[in-house]
Protein backbone atom coordinates (compact mmCIF):
# COMPACT_ATOMS: atom_id res chain seq x y z
CA UNK A 1 0.00 0.00 0.00
CA UNK A 2 3.00 2.34 0.34
CA UNK A 3 6.08 2.88 -1.77
CA UNK A 4 8.85 5.28 -2.68
CA UNK A 5 10.42 5.80 -6.08
CA UNK A 6 11.16 8.13 -8.96
CA UNK A 7 8.59 9.59 -11.37
CA UNK A 8 9.14 8.23 -14.89
CA UNK A 9 6.48 10.23 -16.75
CA UNK A 10 3.35 12.25 -16.08
CA UNK A 11 0.04 12.96 -17.76
CA UNK A 12 -0.63 16.21 -19.60
CA UNK A 13 -2.62 17.80 -16.76
CA UNK A 14 -0.20 16.94 -13.95
CA UNK A 15 1.67 19.89 -12.45
CA UNK A 16 2.40 18.76 -8.87
CA UNK A 17 5.20 16.36 -9.81
CA UNK A 18 7.51 15.99 -12.78
CA UNK A 19 9.80 13.38 -14.32
CA UNK A 20 12.74 12.62 -12.05
CA UNK A 21 11.06 13.67 -8.80
CA UNK A 22 11.58 11.41 -5.79
CA UNK A 23 8.20 10.65 -4.25
CA UNK A 24 6.34 8.49 -1.78
CA UNK A 25 2.85 7.30 -2.52
CA UNK A 26 -0.08 5.30 -1.24
CA UNK A 27 -2.04 2.95 -3.44
CA UNK A 28 -4.32 -0.05 -3.22
CA UNK A 29 -2.17 -3.17 -3.31
CA UNK A 30 -0.20 -2.48 -6.48
CA UNK A 31 2.92 -0.89 -5.00
CA UNK A 32 4.97 -4.10 -4.92
CA UNK A 33 6.22 -3.80 -8.50
CA UNK A 34 8.96 -2.22 -10.58
CA UNK A 35 6.52 0.38 -11.95
CA UNK A 36 2.98 1.47 -11.15
CA UNK A 37 0.45 4.00 -12.38
CA UNK A 38 -0.80 6.25 -9.60
CA UNK A 39 -3.02 9.29 -9.11
CA UNK A 40 -0.75 12.32 -8.65
CA UNK A 41 -2.90 13.43 -5.69
CA UNK A 42 -1.59 10.46 -3.69
CA UNK A 43 2.09 11.34 -4.19
CA UNK A 44 4.25 13.44 -1.89
CA UNK A 45 7.68 14.79 -2.80
CA UNK A 46 10.54 13.45 -0.69
CA UNK A 47 12.59 16.30 0.82
CA UNK A 48 16.28 16.57 0.08
CA UNK A 49 18.38 14.43 2.38
CA UNK A 50 15.70 11.83 3.11
CA UNK A 51 16.65 8.43 1.60
CA UNK A 52 14.09 6.50 -0.45
CA UNK A 53 14.08 3.60 2.02
CA UNK A 54 13.35 5.74 5.06
CA UNK A 55 10.68 7.63 3.14
CA UNK A 56 8.93 4.38 2.22
CA UNK A 57 8.37 3.59 5.91
CA UNK A 58 6.32 6.73 6.60
CA UNK A 59 2.84 6.56 5.01
CA UNK A 60 1.24 3.77 7.05
CA UNK A 61 3.20 3.49 10.29
CA UNK A 62 4.04 7.13 10.95
CA UNK A 63 0.73 8.56 9.76
CA UNK A 64 -0.98 6.02 12.04
CA UNK A 65 1.27 7.03 14.95
CA UNK A 66 0.74 10.77 14.49
CA UNK A 67 -3.01 10.41 13.94
CA UNK A 68 -3.33 8.23 17.04
CA UNK A 69 -1.18 10.37 19.33
CA UNK A 70 -2.01 13.88 18.14
CA UNK A 71 -5.37 13.84 16.38
CA UNK A 72 -7.19 11.19 18.40
CA UNK A 73 -5.58 11.05 21.84
CA UNK A 74 -4.44 14.73 21.94
CA UNK A 75 -1.24 13.69 23.72
CA UNK A 76 0.41 16.50 25.68
CA UNK A 77 4.07 16.98 26.62
CA UNK A 78 5.00 15.13 29.80
CA UNK A 79 2.12 12.65 29.59
CA UNK A 80 2.80 8.91 29.82
CA UNK A 81 2.02 6.78 26.76
CA UNK A 82 1.75 2.97 26.88
CA UNK A 83 2.21 1.33 23.48
CA UNK A 84 1.63 -2.38 22.83
CA UNK A 85 3.27 -4.42 20.05
CA UNK A 86 6.01 -1.89 20.62
CA UNK A 87 8.63 -3.47 18.35
CA UNK A 88 6.39 -3.55 15.29
CA UNK A 89 6.46 -0.85 12.63
CA UNK A 90 3.60 1.13 14.14
CA UNK A 91 4.79 0.56 17.72
CA UNK A 92 8.26 1.89 17.02
CA UNK A 93 6.76 4.84 15.13
CA UNK A 94 4.61 5.63 18.19
CA UNK A 95 7.70 5.53 20.42
CA UNK A 96 9.59 7.77 17.99
CA UNK A 97 6.83 10.39 17.63
CA UNK A 98 5.75 10.38 21.29
CA UNK A 99 9.31 10.74 22.57
CA UNK A 100 10.99 12.96 20.00
CA UNK A 101 8.13 15.10 18.69
CA UNK A 102 5.57 15.28 21.50
CA UNK A 103 8.01 15.03 24.47
CA UNK A 104 5.89 12.37 26.16
CA UNK A 105 7.14 9.50 28.32
CA UNK A 106 6.75 6.04 26.79
CA UNK A 107 6.22 2.62 28.34
CA UNK A 108 6.81 0.04 25.62
CA UNK A 109 5.11 -3.36 25.91
CA UNK A 110 6.12 -6.29 23.71
CA UNK A 111 6.12 -10.07 23.73
CA UNK A 112 9.82 -10.86 24.10
CA UNK A 113 12.87 -9.50 25.89
CA UNK A 114 14.62 -8.89 22.57
CA UNK A 115 11.75 -6.75 21.29
CA UNK A 116 11.61 -4.88 24.59
CA UNK A 117 15.31 -4.08 24.35
CA UNK A 118 14.83 -2.73 20.82
CA UNK A 119 11.99 -0.49 22.05
CA UNK A 120 14.24 0.83 24.80
CA UNK A 121 17.01 1.58 22.31
CA UNK A 122 14.52 3.50 20.17
CA UNK A 123 13.55 5.83 23.00
CA UNK A 124 11.11 4.16 25.41
CA UNK A 125 11.69 5.12 29.04
CA UNK A 126 10.38 1.81 30.40
CA UNK A 127 9.60 -1.66 29.01
CA UNK A 128 7.20 -4.48 29.83
CA UNK A 129 7.33 -8.03 28.48
CA UNK A 130 3.65 -9.03 28.60
CA UNK A 131 4.42 -12.66 27.83
CA UNK A 132 5.83 -12.94 31.37
CA UNK A 133 2.83 -11.82 33.41
CA UNK A 134 0.14 -9.22 33.93
CA UNK A 135 0.56 -6.04 31.88
CA UNK A 136 -1.62 -4.12 34.34
CA UNK A 137 0.52 -5.11 37.34
CA UNK A 138 3.75 -4.34 35.50
CA UNK A 139 2.47 -0.88 34.56
CA UNK A 140 1.31 -0.29 38.15
CA UNK A 141 4.85 -1.02 39.40
CA UNK A 142 6.20 1.56 36.96
CA UNK A 143 3.75 4.43 37.43
CA UNK A 144 1.85 3.60 40.60
CA UNK A 145 -1.92 3.53 40.95
CA UNK A 146 -2.43 6.73 38.96
CA UNK A 147 -1.97 4.92 35.63
CA UNK A 148 -0.99 6.08 32.15
CA UNK A 149 -2.56 8.95 30.22
CA UNK A 150 -2.62 7.38 26.76
CA UNK A 151 -2.61 3.83 25.39
CA UNK A 152 -1.99 2.98 21.73
CA UNK A 153 -3.00 -0.66 21.33
CA UNK A 154 -2.35 -2.84 18.29
CA UNK A 155 -2.79 -6.24 19.97
CA UNK A 156 -6.38 -6.53 21.20
CA UNK A 157 -7.75 -9.31 23.39
CA UNK A 158 -6.54 -9.55 26.98
CA UNK A 159 -3.68 -7.13 26.33
CA UNK A 160 -6.21 -4.46 25.35
CA UNK A 161 -8.28 -5.10 28.48
CA UNK A 162 -5.26 -4.89 30.77
CA UNK A 163 -4.12 -1.73 29.03
CA UNK A 164 -7.60 -0.25 29.45
CA UNK A 165 -7.45 -0.98 33.18
CA UNK A 166 -4.06 0.76 33.32
CA UNK A 167 -5.46 4.14 32.28
CA UNK A 168 -5.37 7.17 34.54
CA UNK A 169 -8.29 9.49 35.23
CA UNK A 170 -9.47 10.93 31.87
CA UNK A 171 -7.07 8.62 30.05
CA UNK A 172 -7.46 7.79 26.36
CA UNK A 173 -6.99 4.43 24.64
CA UNK A 174 -6.73 4.24 20.86
CA UNK A 175 -7.28 0.93 19.05
CA UNK A 176 -5.11 0.64 15.93
CA UNK A 177 -5.23 -3.11 15.31
CA UNK A 178 -5.72 -6.66 16.55
CA UNK A 179 -2.36 -8.37 16.00
CA UNK A 180 -3.18 -10.90 18.71
CA UNK A 181 -6.15 -12.14 16.68
CA UNK A 182 -8.81 -11.52 19.34
CA UNK A 183 -11.16 -8.55 19.37
CA UNK A 184 -12.06 -7.59 22.96
CA UNK A 185 -15.39 -6.29 24.19
CA UNK A 186 -15.11 -3.01 26.08
CA UNK A 187 -16.51 -3.11 29.66
CA UNK A 188 -18.40 0.19 29.60
CA UNK A 189 -18.26 0.54 33.39
CA UNK A 190 -14.48 1.06 33.16
CA UNK A 191 -15.06 4.04 30.86
CA UNK A 192 -17.47 5.56 33.37
CA UNK A 193 -15.51 5.00 36.57
CA UNK A 194 -12.38 6.85 35.44
CA UNK A 195 -13.98 9.08 32.80
CA UNK A 196 -11.77 7.46 30.15
CA UNK A 197 -12.21 7.47 26.39
CA UNK A 198 -11.87 4.45 24.09
CA UNK A 199 -11.56 5.26 20.41
CA UNK A 200 -10.49 3.68 17.15
CA UNK A 201 -8.15 4.70 14.39
CA UNK A 202 -8.44 3.23 10.90
CA UNK A 203 -5.68 4.68 8.73
CA UNK A 204 -7.42 3.99 5.41
CA UNK A 205 -10.62 5.83 6.32
CA UNK A 206 -8.74 9.09 6.81
CA UNK A 207 -7.35 8.76 3.31
CA UNK A 208 -10.91 8.42 1.99
CA UNK A 209 -12.95 10.53 4.44
CA UNK A 210 -10.61 13.35 5.47
CA UNK A 211 -7.82 13.55 2.93
CA UNK A 212 -6.60 17.05 3.99
CA UNK A 213 -5.72 15.77 7.50
CA UNK A 214 -4.13 12.62 6.03
CA UNK A 215 -2.04 14.67 3.61
CA UNK A 216 -1.03 17.24 6.23
CA UNK A 217 0.15 14.56 8.65
CA UNK A 218 2.13 12.70 5.99
CA UNK A 219 3.78 15.99 5.02
CA UNK A 220 4.62 16.52 8.70
CA UNK A 221 6.20 13.06 8.89
CA UNK A 222 8.40 13.87 5.89
CA UNK A 223 9.40 17.15 7.52
CA UNK A 224 10.21 15.45 10.84
CA UNK A 225 12.35 12.94 8.95
CA UNK A 226 14.23 15.68 7.10
CA UNK A 227 14.83 17.53 10.37
CA UNK A 228 16.17 14.38 12.02
CA UNK A 229 13.46 14.47 14.70
CA UNK A 230 12.29 10.95 13.83
CA UNK A 231 14.36 7.96 12.78
CA UNK A 232 12.34 5.17 11.13
CA UNK A 233 13.49 1.65 11.93
CA UNK A 234 13.95 -0.71 8.97
CA UNK A 235 14.13 -4.23 10.35
CA UNK A 236 14.79 -6.11 7.12
CA UNK A 237 15.09 -5.54 3.37
CA UNK A 238 14.25 -8.19 0.75
CA UNK A 239 14.57 -8.18 -3.03
CA UNK A 240 11.39 -8.29 -5.13
CA UNK A 241 12.03 -11.93 -6.06
CA UNK A 242 12.27 -12.72 -2.33
CA UNK A 243 8.78 -11.40 -1.61
CA UNK A 244 7.55 -14.75 -0.23
CA UNK A 245 10.49 -14.86 2.17
CA UNK A 246 9.56 -11.35 3.29
CA UNK A 247 5.98 -12.34 4.07
CA UNK A 248 7.21 -15.45 5.89
CA UNK A 249 9.55 -13.27 7.95
CA UNK A 250 6.53 -11.28 9.14
CA UNK A 251 4.17 -14.24 9.60
CA UNK A 252 6.75 -16.06 11.75
CA UNK A 253 6.93 -13.01 14.05
CA UNK A 254 10.60 -12.44 13.26
CA UNK A 255 10.11 -8.90 12.03
CA UNK A 256 10.78 -5.68 13.90
CA UNK A 257 9.97 -2.25 12.53
CA UNK A 258 9.27 -2.02 8.82
CA UNK A 259 10.08 -4.79 6.34
CA UNK A 260 10.87 -3.41 2.88
CA UNK A 261 10.94 -4.82 -0.62
CA UNK A 262 13.75 -3.17 -2.57
CA UNK A 263 14.30 -3.25 -6.33
CA UNK A 264 17.98 -2.28 -5.97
Amino acid sequence: MEFSGTVLETGTDVSTVKEGDRVIGVSGFNGMAEECIIDHKTLWQIPEGVPLREAATLPVSYVTAILALEHRACTRPGETVLVTAAAGATGLAVIDVATNVLQAKVIAAAGSDEKCRLAMRKGAQSIVNYSQGSLKEAVRKLVGSDGVNVVIDAVGGDVFLEALRSLAWEGRIVVVGFAGGTIASVPANLLLLKNVSAMGLYWGRYKEQNFPIFSRILSSALQYCQQGRIQPHIGAVFKLEEVNDAFLHVIQRKSTGKVLISLK
